[in-house]
């Protein structure tokens, strides 16, 4: 028995509800993303062979070939707190909104005195701020603003993870998180001595585990001298 030949021409597909639908999750994401702001200073790190990898939450200091000290804290809510804590360690005082813009700046390396203005440029303009000379370290006088950033940025940190993880507990929802870890990173041409007032630094506040960010071909990668 032969098929009945369908009267109709060749079906067609209407494809505008998924055109509106891609140009409207294009302009949510142009209109909700939040681009990253770079980084005060750059460095090319020295080569290894570890494999470890550096989580998401960490406190890290930067070490430029010049022996420059920058800090930054991945977590942006203790990155607030310890600037609370840090400004009336210091008396210097940070409006709400420079405590959020400083949120989302990746790291620092300017004495606290002058953070306020340095908050408050345009990004194009932070990178030609002087004085930027790095966060002082001065193991003579209590002016040893790094070491007081590493205390109270290790600290809120942790406070925050913790925070965090009885949140999950108590909603019953998975928590991936890990612990808050240091790390330094450095530039490849950076002076030993420069890296050894740092590492000084840490074991003065009894901090003795902490990763070396280095490079490997092919990818980013970690050393723990703890292990």
């Amino acid at each position: 028995m032969s098929k009945k030949p369908s009267k109709g021409g060749a079906p067609a597909l209407d494809m505008t509800p998924m055109v509106d639908l891609a140009f409207l999750l294009v302009t949510f994401f142009m209109l909700t993303a939040s681009f990253r702001m770079a980084e005060p200073v750059v460095v090319d790190p020295p080569s290894s062979i570890g494999q470890v990898d550096l989580p998401d939450n960490h406190i890290m200091v930067t070490i430029d070939d010049k022996g420059r000290a920058f800090f930054g804290i991945s977590n942006s809510t203790a990155k607030m707190n310890a600037l609370r804590e840090m400004g009336k360690r210091y008396n210097v005082n940070f409006t709400e909104a420079q405590i959020i813009k400083f949120s989302g700046l990746p790291s620092i390396g300017v004495d606290l005195k002058d953070l306020p203005k340095y908050i408050d440029l345009k990004e194009d303009d932070r990178k030609n701020f002087q004085p930027q000379k790095g966060i002082p370290i001065d193991t003579i006088t209590p002016n040893n603003q790094l070491k007081d950033w590493i205390s109270l940025g290790g600290t809120e940190a942790v406070r925050t993870f913790e925070a965090a993880k009885i949140k999950a507990k108590e909603s019953n929802s998975e928590f991936k998180s890990e612990k808050p870890r240091f790390a330094i990173k450095c530039a490849s041409t950076t002076k030993y001595i420069y890296v050894k007032e740092v590492i000084k630094t840490f074991t003065d506040l009894k901090l003795y585990q902490f990763n070396l960010i280095t490079t490997l071909e092919g990818g980013g990668t970690v050393i723990d001298p703890s292990k």
